[in-house]
């Protein structure tokens, strides 16, 4: 008996979190594994002995440094690396190939990755910023996606989709950034009401994330905003948990984004001014 999208998120709401025996031997593949976020989720899956593919653009993180020596040692079942450089969409179908080849098939794909060539700053009209921005955080995310769709729909698998409250309520100084994560949230949303009407099991988990103490958020608004950043190890476990459960989203910190969210429909206006309050303009403009 094959349950629908319906049927698993409903049942998954009420079913005790067992990690290993429910992830134990799954094929894992993770985008933006060297570091950060998507480091501390192959750990997760590592911990579970699930078989791993990671990718990112700098092989050395990936191959000497940590990631998939680490993944071994904490248990996971195989650890493999792919290097792809997510501007170049061909290079993005060029990792599902690879997952093809060296898993066999995919039951999870975990799209973390971030890049482009914006930064944090007041928007100067860059075109190119905006181009590769969307390229890299909405475009080979897609690409992704449509290249794994064939094996996901086998395998009746998940797709966890690294998002942001930047996704939810439009920041200044990311432009570029937030029309990426604003476009995912209306992509990902709308795929998951699509599967779920054709009755297809295929789960979608849109994780919303606030500030999290990665290296390239601390490096990139660590002077720039007085918000107290929360950390990457608890945001994977979190963001984990609710891929293997088939949860539509998960929002970390939920205590410091929900109301946030909540006041944005009620009081759009003061959530904003309250939100602007975080930032310290004299490093920023």
């Amino acid at each position: 008996i094959v349950d629908t999208p319906a049927q698993c998120c409903f049942r998954s709401v009420f079913e005790p979190f067992k990690p290993p025996e429910m992830v134990r031997g799954k094929r894992v593949l993770v985008t933006g594994s060297s570091t950060g976020i998507g480091e501390q989720i192959a750990y997760e899956f590592a911990r579970m002995g699930a078989h791993l593919l990671l990718t990112a653009r700098r092989e050395k993180q990936l191959k000497e440094v940590r990631p998939q020596k680490k993944c071994l040692e904490l248990g996971a079942s195989s650890a493999r690396h792919v290097v792809s450089d997510m501007n170049n969409l061909t290079s993005a179908q060029n990792v599902i190939e690879e997952a093809r080849n060296k898993l066999g098939g995919l039951d999870y794909l975990v799209l973390n990755h971030v890049g482009g060539s914006g930064r944090f700053g007041p928007f100067q009209g860059d075109m190119a910023a905006v181009t590769s921005s969307m390229t890299v955080n909405f475009l080979s995310y897609v690409q992704l996606t449509v290249s794994a769709m064939t094996m996901l729909q086998e395998s009746q698998g998940s797709i966890i989709v690294i998002s942001s409250l930047s996704g939810r309520i439009g920041a200044p100084f990311t432009l570029s950034y937030n029309a990426a994560k604003f476009a995912l949230e209306g992509f990902y949303s709308s795929l998951r009401r699509e599967l779920r009407l054709r009755e297809i099991s295929l789960s979608v988990t849109v994780a919303v994330l606030g500030y999290i103490d990665t290296d390239n958020a601390l490096k990139s608004v660590g002077d720039k905003i007085t918000m107290q950043a929360n950390p990457k190890e608890e945001c994977a476990r979190e963001v984990v948990r609710a891929g293997v459960l088939r949860h539509r989203e998960v929002i970390y910190p939920y205590w410091g984004l929900k109301p946030l969210l909540l006041l944005k429909e009620w009081m759009p206006g003061l959530m904003e001014r309250l939100l602007d309050k975080f930032f310290v303009l004299e490093n920023i403009l």
